[in-house]
């Protein structure tokens, strides 16, 4: 016997030691819906529901009674413990032996849902939340302890019990996880500033003694950059525009998964019922939907604002302690540890994802091999009209994910990832060691890694709706921690160009130069292309008034060629996306696209002074709901 909180039926704790001694977990799983009826803890309907779902998906009956609030959560576990003939155990009246805990790892106890909890008897009791998985654990939990017994706790006492012994530790984890060599954690400080010093230098030297030569290769590098983005976007449009080859009907699966979604949040005051609403349209099956909400130690005003909401089971809150930095990615791999799903995905606080994303992400992992790790669903906004610039958003937004990305994913080529809606393959994931803590834009340098390591990205047809950001002074903010996030991922991925070259093949090298280089050149370089206006003013121009007349037209021809797919592609995307305001705001695109310069020279400044501060995105200004 030990000390805990047993069952008024039982306190027995069943020690397993070897496998002949282990009772038939699954056979006692699927009877305990029928004891929990028998001792009258469910009610008959209930029951019966919950009994029909499990024969239908094979799920745990303990899952589905939890997930709709059957039963309150302490008389679950009591006739969980009842039921296998153990106790439960509280671990914040008796905390487990912390050499316990770290002999198995804080990590593997959040994903496991189980802890050792002390020696007891010659046995080391191992308290879970899951019974019925308890045998798939039961040889290496042996290997690890020798024999050990069985006990029941609460998954939220899992959870907070190696969050208050061991959450320090978590917290450096999650910021050390992607190794020094992909990450860019080590380019701060001199690593950073020297290259940019020499460079620096180099230019101011050129512009001394050959400031006319400077200007003409700044002019070439320019057109060439914007030549080559626009045959990118050409190859792209071209691609998506293809007749897409017929998915096969939807599977049949005999299992569903566990599907975790990490929602990061960050000063969020009236967040709840937002997400309740939101979340709570998701068709998929709640005993199989794990939400965890991830919020900073420090940030008092989300953390009450959730515990002032009535939750629903299926959402978790996951507080993450103080740290060195304080991103979204550290964030993002701080909770996957807590995850219980095979599928993990990412929404933002203020996403409104279609009713059946879930069940399609699913569905389409099940068809596709193991290579293809990530989905990425498409992004739109739920308030295109506020005003020009949400409008401008909105069709920046439709090129994008509804040509530019399914046009690269037919080419082959690496795909930069937006920071909501992906879903991932668990296990490829946590082989990629989950999110640079330190880049400001994880989910392109993650949509690279990708790529390095042999998966692909597909792209997948269920949007998910979010608030554009349609003032100016924060889109500038917002703008400029992309850009700078992108700089950050083509220094961190061009520190071995070699071995980038072998990992990624030479049409895929090509490919993210293009996306990374000649995309951050067109917007440091702008002020280069607008000066080629002054001619037209009656101005002279050092480089125009030089140029031979054969290149004048084929300057001015990379100019009308941009210009025509440009406008071909927003009109292209307006129509694919449904949206009903008139074309003619394509046009307006010319007075939208210079407020990248702006960001661009803010993100150029930070990346020196300040690389890893994440400019924070407010949200819930324009939101339909709240109209």
């Amino acid at each position: 016997m030990f000390a805990a909180h047993p069952h008024p039926q039982t306190a027995k704790v069943r020690t397993q030691n070897v496998a002949p001694d282990v009772p038939d977990m699954p056979g006692k799983a699927d009877t305990l819906g029928v004891a929990l009826l028998r001792d009258g803890l469910v009610g008959g309907d209930a029951m019966v529901q919950a009994l029909a779902h499990q024969a239908r998906r094979r799920e745990r009956v303990t899952d589905i009674l939890l997930s709709r609030a059957a039963l309150p959560t302490k008389q679950i576990y009591a006739a969980l413990a009842a039921h296998w003939e153990t106790s439960v155990i509280d671990p914040a009246r008796l905390p487990p032996d912390i050499r316990l805990l770290d002999q198995l790892g804080a990590s593997t106890c959040l994903r496991k849902s189980m802890f050792p909890w002390r020696n007891v008897g010659g046995a080391t009791v191992i308290a879970t939340a899951e019974p019925e998985d308890f045998s798939k654990h039961r040889d290496h939990l042996i290997r690890l302890f020798g024999p050990v017994a069985m006990a029941i706790t609460p998954l939220q006492a899992v959870q907070d019990t190696v969050l208050a012994l061991r959450g320090g530790h978590l917290a450096q984890a999650a910021e050390n996880r992607v190794p020094d060599a992909e990450s860019c954690r080590t380019l701060g400080g001199a690593t950073l500033l020297r290259p940019l010093a020499l460079a620096a230098a180099l230019v101011v030297l050129v512009s001394l003694f050959w400031p006319l030569g400077l200007l003409w290769l700044l002019t070439g590098w320019t057109f060439l950059t914007l030549l080559l983005s626009t045959l990118l976007k050409v190859a792209a449009g071209l691609a998506a525009g293809r007749r897409p080859v017929p998915e096969p009907p939807p599977p049949i699966i005999a299992r569903l998964p566990i599907v975790s979604v990490i929602v990061a949040l960050y000063r969020e005051s009236d967040i709840a019922p937002r997400l309740l609403r939101r979340l709570g349209r998701l068709e998929y099956p709640r005993e199989l939907l794990d939400i965890v909400l991830v919020v900073e130690a420090d940030d008092r005003t989300t953390r009450a604002a959730l515990a002032r909401a009535n939750l629903p089971p299926w959402m978790r809150i996951v507080v993450v302690p103080e740290g060195k930095i304080k991103t979204k990615p550290r964030a993002l791999n701080f909770a996957m540890d807590h995850c219980r799903g095979s599928i993990i995905g990412v929404y933002d606080a203020e996403d409104a994802p279609d009713p059946d994303q879930i069940t399609r992400v699913v569905q389409r992992f099940y068809q596709r091999g193991p290579e293809v790790a990530c989905l990425q669903g498409v992004l739109d906004f739920y308030n295109p009209t506020t005003n020009w610039l949400s409008r401008c958003f909105t069709l920046e937004y439709a090129t994008w994910f509804r040509i530019i990305l399914p046009g690269l994913q037919r080419l082959g080529l690496p795909i930069p990832l937006g920071g909501t809606t992906l879903f991932f393959r668990r296990a490829a994931l946590e082989e990629l060691g989950g999110w640079d803590a330190y880049n400001v834009t994880e989910d392109a340098d993650l949509g690279m890694r990708l790529y390095r390591h042999g998966y692909r990205t597909e792209l997948i047809q269920t949007v998910t709706g979010e608030e554009a950001n349609c003032r100016t002074l924060p889109w500038i903010k917002q703008r400029s921690r992309w850009l700078k996030g992108y700089m950050m991922t083509w220094a961190t991925h061009m520190r071995d160009p070699a071995l980038l070259w072998r990992q990624l093949g030479p049409w895929q090298f090509a490919g993210f130069q293009v996306l990374l280089l000649a995309t951050l050149s067109q917007f440091l370089l702008v002020p280069v292309l607008w000066s080629f206006w002054l001619p037209w003013l009656g101005l002279p121009h050092p480089i125009a008034d030089a140029l031979p007349p054969a290149v004048t037209l084929a300057l001015i021809g990379v100019l009308l060629l941009t210009e025509v797919v440009n406008l071909t592609l927003h009109l292209t995307a307006l129509h694919l996306s449904g949206h009903r305001f008139s074309r003619w705001w394509v046009l307006i695109m010319h007075l939208y696209f210079p407020l990248g310069a702006l960001a661009s020279y803010k993100a150029a400044w930070e990346l020196v002074r300040n690389p890893f501060y994440w400019d924070k995105t407010a949200h819930g200004h324009f939101d339909p709901l709240d109209s």
